[in-house]
């Protein structure tokens, strides 16, 4: 390869695939990186030339027509010296969904869902403006670092009104194809949605939805038979994610999600749903944390999620100041996990550890901080608000007024026996 390809300066070769190689490479007039992919038209027989032509023509129809956030946009196209090229948004350290589809590496449930409505929605957008993609697998949806979404490689696609770039007969991946694709029949945008179906299946599980080891048993199952469910492949799966790719994959095209957006909805809906589930567990394990403290001890059940409910969370890196000295502050503190270090006037004056509370001043309206109270290494806290304390039974209040004051009592016991201990008469001190 030349160091330069129309007015492009190649850098490095970042990929090769069966259709062409990508270079990373620089556009002079714009400044910026890009992605040049190179058609392969080396192939012998003169009907691989057409085929390969005719994805190169369907590329660079695409230029500047689909602008959306989730599909990698092709800026340019061009043909040099016989060589046929497609200038693409370069996406820097992106990898594709393969890279997750392996059992041993995949990705949260609620980051699956969430590529998933983000796909959703890009391929609706695209099948509005009369484009099919035709070729959605985890090889063609890119994740970036941030962990957006880039569906590429429109190579294939069919487009509304086309003729000349259209490529007939089957076309595709085998194992993410609708049953209608494998037939040879019409396709649709809900041949999309089988096959996006299809990739969830995969990211979910970290195997494909069917599996043959022929091409001809492969195609029979996709138009014959049914997945696994999911949860044979990873326990835990809930039922309205089952339901969802089911939908998703149905062999009649007229009983899947009627579009993308349809599909993007219901993933909206497994989301908030996996999301109470999530805070629900952290919830739990909140409350069996509290639980082991010996400030809770006397309390209730109950009791100790109405402390829950009236409180949040919240874990503090070393040295980092929880409460400053002379600042006003309505809220109560109880260490969860750690220590933390009081610093009065600049100085540490003592240490309060797990199940220690702090924050008495609450109890005084319009009362300041008479010391600086500061995280000695990580420490988690439970901030409980006195104001939403108010709100809590008043057997509640209660007894948390009655543990945090017996507290402040413990410890002001064993700050007056350090300060006798260290201010005793020396010849006391030497006694045996």
């Amino acid at each position: 390869m030349i160091g330069k390809i129309g007015k492009y300066d190649i850098i490095k070769e970042v990929g090769k695939g069966s259709t062409g190689t990508v270079y990373l490479s620089h556009d002079p007039f714009y400044g910026r990186d890009v992605a040049i992919k190179v058609y392969h038209m080396e192939a012998q027989r003169e009907e691989d030339r057409a085929v390969v032509r005719k994805m190169f023509f369907n590329e660079a129809n695409m230029v500047g027509m689909l602008q959306h956030p989730n599909i990698l946009p092709i800026y340019d196209a061009g043909e040099e010296n016989d060589r046929y090229y497609v200038v693409m948004e370069h996406v820097h350290g992106a990898r594709t969904l393969a890279a997750y589809c392996d059992p041993q590496n995949l990705l949260r449930i609620p980051d699956v869902v969430e590529i998933i409505f983000k796909c959703a929605k890009a391929l609706h957008y695209s099948h509005g403006r009369g484009v099919v993609h035709r070729d959605i697998k985890p090889s063609n949806i890119m994740l970036t670092t941030d962990s957006d979404v880039r569906i590429i490689d429109f190579g294939i696609s069919l487009r509304d009104g086309s003729e000349t770039s259209q490529i007939n007969g089957i076309a595709g991946s085998p194992s993410y194809m609708s049953p209608e694709q494998v037939q040879g029949g019409d396709i649709t945008h809900r041949s999309d949605i089988y096959s996006l179906g299809a990739v969830m299946y995969e990211l979910l599980t970290g195997f494909r939805p069917l599996r043959a080891p022929m091409l001809s048993k492969l195609l029979h199952q996709i138009v014959y038979s049914s997945p696994a469910a999911m949860h044979k492949h990873r326990p835990g799966l809930s039922e309205i994610l089952e339901e969802v790719v089911a939908k998703a994959m149905q062999k009649q095209p007229d009983q899947r999600y009627r579009n993308g957006l349809d599909l993007a909805s219901d993933l909206t809906r497994v989301f908030q749903q996996l999301q109470q589930q999530e805070d629900q567990i952290d919830q739990q394990q909140r409350f069996d944390q509290l639980r082991k403290l010996s400030f809770f001890h006397d309390f209730s059940h109950g009791e100790i999620w109405e402390v829950l409910r009236a409180s949040d969370w919240h874990t503090y890196a070393p040295g980092q100041e929880i409460v400053r000295e002379g600042e006003m502050d309505d809220r109560f503190y109880i260490i969860v996990d750690g220590t933390v270090q009081v610093h009065r006037n600049a100085s540490v004056v003592g240490q309060l550890q797990q199940g220690d509370c702090f924050g008495e001043t609450s109890y005084v309206q319009n009362a300041r901080r008479t010391a600086t109270i500061k995280a000695y290494k990580s420490v988690t806290l439970l901030r409980v608000s006195s104001t939403l304390l108010e709100q809590v039974s008043a057997a509640c209040q209660l007894r948390f007024t009655k543990m945090f004051l017996r507290s402040l009592i413990r410890r002001l016991q064993r700050a007056d026996e350090i300060h006798r201990a260290t201010h005793a008469p020396a010849a006391l001190q030497a006694a045996p």
